[in-house]
C-alpha cells in the first residue's frame, strides 16, 4: 500500500492536509461549477446512447427497465437514489438474496459479483460494464447534487459496517463517479484497504488530485483493468 499512499503513517492513521476555510470554499465552489458544466455536457452527449440502449432493451434478455435504481448513503448520511444502466435481469436483487450461496459469496467478494460468475448478468450487461458505460448515468446524480465527479464510490448501507468507527469521515464528503480508489485499481483492491484509499482522498481532497484522479480513470476505462 506504500505506493498507493504517498501521505500515509503511523497505526493506519493518515495525515490530514491543514487548508484555510477561504481555500476550501473556493475549493468546493469551483468543484460544483465544474460537476454541473461537466454533467450537463454529458447527458447532453448521453442521448443518442440512451435511443440506442432503448431499442436493445425491448427485446431478449435484455427485455425490461433501462435503469438500474438503487439507495445508496450519501454526504452527512443522506440517502439518495443513484442511476446505472441495468445489466442484470429484472428482479436481480430479489434472486440474489433468495440464493443464500450466491448471497454469501456477494458478501464475501466486498458486495460485488463477477459477471462471468454472475448468472443474473446479461450479455450487454457484461459489455456495459467491462466498458463502464453502466456508469454514465451517474452524471445525473452528479447534477442533482447527490454526488461529485470526484469522490469516494457512493455505498450501501450494509457496507458502512466496513467502516467501523472511521464511517462519518467516509460521509463527510459527497462521493464521487470515480476517485482514488477507483484510480488505484478499482475492484482490483478490496477491503479493508479501499477504507485507507477512500479516506486518503477526503483527507488530500484538491484541484490537482482531482484532475490527476480524472486523467487516470479514463486511463483505466480504456485499458479496462479494475472493471467489474
Amino acid at each position: 500500500m506504500g505506493n498507493l499512499l504517498p501521505i500515509f503513517h503511523g497505526k493506519g492513521k493518515q495525515v490530514r492536509k491543514s487548508t484555510s476555510s477561504l481555500r476550501q470554499k473556493i475549493f468546493n465552489i469551483t468543484k460544483r461549477i465544474t460537476d454541473i458544466i461537466a454533467s450537463t455536457l454529458f447527458l447532453i452527449l448521453l442521448i443518442p446512447l440512451i435511443v440506442l440502449l432503448f431499442f436493445f432493451y425491448t427485446f431478449g434478455q435484455s427485455k425490461g427497465p433501462l435503469f438500474f435504481k438503487q439507495e445508496r448513503i450519501g454526504k452527512d448520511r443522506k440517502k439518495f437514489v443513484i442511476y446505472k444502466f441495468r445489466t442484470m435481469e429484472v428482479n436481480a436483487e430479489e434472486s440474489l438474496k433468495a440464493n443464500e450461496a450466491l448471497y454469501l459469496k456477494y458478501i464475501e467478494n466486498d458486495y460485488k459479483l463477477n459477471p462471468s460468475e454472475d448468472p443474473r448478468v446479461t450479455s450487454i450487461g457484461k459489455f456495459l460494464r467491462k466498458t463502464s458505460i453502466d456508469e454514465i448515468p451517474q452524471f445525473y446524480n452528479v447534477l442533482k447534487g447527490d454526488m461529485s465527479l470526484v469522490g469516494p464510490r457512493p455505498v450501501i448501507e450494509l457496507e458502512l459496517t466496513e467502516y467501523g468507527d472511521r464511517v462519518n469521515e467516509l460521509l463527510s464528503v459527497k462521493p464521487g463517479i470515480t476517485g482514488y480508489w477507483a484510480m488505484c485499481g478499482r475492484s482490483d483492491i478490496k477491503y479493508p484497504e479501499r477504507i485507507d484509499l477512500e479516506l486518503f482522498y477526503i483527507y488530500n481532497q484538491g484541484l490537482s488530485l482531482d484532475v490527476k484522479i480524472i486523467i487516470k480513470t479514463i486511463w483505466l476505462v480504456f485499458t479496462k483493468k479494475g472493471a467489474y
